[in-house]
């Protein structure tokens, strides 16, 4: 395998569709396309360009399916190679016959993330960016698009970039006072300096929680008494009737959960069986569950019905949220700890949902959305410009020279290894 030779595969998910999209890149890969299409000559036509033809196949010359033939000039390219797409019908049947004709005329089947890697290694994207490549693609959620998309235009690079090029300045001036001590370099405020950069490190290591909620979402338990009114509050938060509403008590008796999105975080909200004293053992069952089901969740919703009697409260997470149901109807209680919410009228929804929202992501929703990867490097950047920062002047280079390479490594420079570019491209799907 080289980094040139043409590659092809199939880059739209399996199953049926309208049209289905069929990648071609690398040296020749306009060459190969000539030899499955009947139609303009790809390897005359500009880049950016649509043609309508036929692709067939390369040996028997038998129609394989009319597509529209997209070309890319190199290196105005995804992969900064020539390249091409073959936009077809969207059934499995025409794309498996397109990708055995392209293999046919000569290219070869991409490995998972092998269009990236190229467009990484030929300086199209930096390692940054390829990661969010794939977080857009798996994105769930709005938060994880929106957070994605700024990474790939290159806003977060750009950060990591000022943040190496003021490193850069500071060990520069620490060795020219080093080696030329008699040309009355000005001492710098190495401190300042180092101190200002690590509160940049740690702005972006406090947007983490934000990207692991917006990458793998969370589960929310909605948990109270019989009749306190969790599915009708469950209902009104999806926006559509998911639960049954009984006015008997006890109707749920397992959990019941539905995807939900808040503020662009992917939650899946699960509705649980009403927590009393009972003796019926299916019930009782249930209400263990409940308990459970609760200990576990990233955040209770602790519901309660505040035109009945007000009922104990069972021992909490500290991670729990309390709504007090049925506003439109006159309160037997009230307590400023509960928000209260009707599902029949809509009041005070909005300010539960945003009690959800700062719960789950505080002041901010963060700008980027960080890998596991890039974590661990600002978490390495930030131990040792904390141990820079308590060395003398004259001791600082080396601290401050791994702090630099931690940084440099976010976007794929100084000295990163191939195992490590190799995990960023490791859950990539084929296509892509």
């Amino acid at each position: 395998m080289t980094l040139k030779d043409p590659i092809c595969a199939i880059a739209t998910p399996l199953g049926k569709g309208a049209i289905g999209v069929v990648r071609l890149s690398g040296e020749g890969a306009l060459e190969v396309a000539s030899r499955v299409w009947r139609g303009k000559d790809p390897r005359k036509l500009k880049g950016g360009r649509f043609t309508l033809g036929e692709v067939v196949d390369p040996e028997t010359g038998e129609v394989l399916d009319q597509a529209l033939l997209l070309v890319f000039r190199a290196p105005r390219s995804y992969t900064g190679e020539d390249a091409c797409e073959f936009h077809t019908h969207g059934s499995m049947a025409v794309l498996r016959r397109v990708l055995e004709a392209l293999v046919k005329a000569g290219a070869r089947l991409a490995g998972p993330g092998e269009f990236t890697f190229r467009a990484y290694m030929n300086g199209k994207l930096d390692l940054a960016q390829a990661e969010a490549v794939l977080a857009l693609v798996e994105a769930e959620g709005d938060l994880a698009r929106r957070q994605a998309l700024r990474s790939l235009e290159g806003s977060f690079s750009r950060k990591i970039a000022a943040l190496e090029d003021r490193l850069l300045s500071l060990l520069a001036h620490i060795q020219a006072l080093l080696d030329y001590p008699e040309e009355g370099v000005e001492p710098l405020e190495a401190r300042r300096v180092i101190g200002e950069v690590l509160e940049e490190v740690e702005a972006l290591l406090a947007q983490a929680r934000s990207s692991r909620l917006a990458q793998r979402g969370a589960r929310l338990a909605l948990i109270g008494a019989p009749n306190a009114g969790k599915s009708s509050l469950l209902n009104a938060l999806l926006g559509y009737e998911r639960a049954l509403v009984s006015p008997i008590p006890g109707t749920t008796r397992d959990y019941l959960e539905a995807p939900l999105e808040l503020f662009g975080i992917p939650l899946v909200a699960v509705d649980t069986a009403g927590i009393r004293d009972t003796l019926d053992p299916l019930e009782r069952a249930g209400v263990e569950r409940a308990l459970r089901i609760a200990e576990e969740a990233d955040l209770v919703l602790y519901v309660a019905d505040r035109s009945a009697p007000r009922p104990s409260l069972p021992p909490l997470p500290p991670r729990t949220l309390k709504a007090a149901t049925k506003a439109d109807l006159p309160p037997l209680w009230e307590d400023a700890e509960f928000i209260p919410v009707s599902s029949v009228t809509g009041e005070g929804l909005g300010q539960l949902k945003e009690a959800i929202r700062e719960a789950f992501l505080g002041r901010g929703e963060g700008e980027y959305l960080l890998s596991e990867r890039q974590i661990e490097a600002l978490h390495q950047a930030r131990e040792r410009l904390l141990e820079a920062k308590n060395l003398p002047e004259d001791l600082m280079g080396l601290a401050l020279e791994e702090a630099l390479k931690a940084l440099a490594s976010l976007r794929g420079r100084k000295e990163v290894s191939e195992e490590v570019v190799a995990r960023v491209f490791q859950n990539f799907c084929v296509g892509k």
